[in-house]
């Protein structure tokens, strides 16, 4: 129940397309297509990327952004410690998305370190 890629559906992210255009992408893209969800399921970006990135990406090619805030209603982040602090981003912390119950950061932060 968590997506790596454009996190909290913010439609932000930062590929590589060499990943997305590599063999192993393509043919784990050509098997969904097989199978009719895209069309029939409306199975979306952010998931299918997220399952190519846990199965296929090295654990070096995942990043968290956390000094870039956005906000996606009625999801937000907000850069944690220096960023925030020297005001460089107008952000209301209680708003913050990051901790709360289905937030996925927590996950990443314990996989990731």
């Amino acid at each position: 129940m968590c997506v790596f890629a454009s996190a909290v559906w913010s439609n932000f992210e930062i590929a590589d397309l060499d990943f997305w255009r590599g063999e192993a992408y393509t043919k784990f893209f050509d098997h969904l297509d097989a199978k009719g969800g895209f069309c029939y399921e409306r199975w979306c970006s952010n998931t299918v990327y997220s399952i190519a990135a846990a199965l296929l990406a090295r654990k070096d090619e995942i990043h968290f952004f956390d000094n870039i805030g956005y906000r996606h209603k009625p999801f937000q982040h907000c850069p944690q410690g220096a960023v925030h602090s020297a005001g460089k981003c107008e952000c209301d912390m209680i708003d913050n998305f990051d901790f709360e119950g289905w937030s996925c950061l927590p996950r990443y932060q314990r996989l990731f370190g």
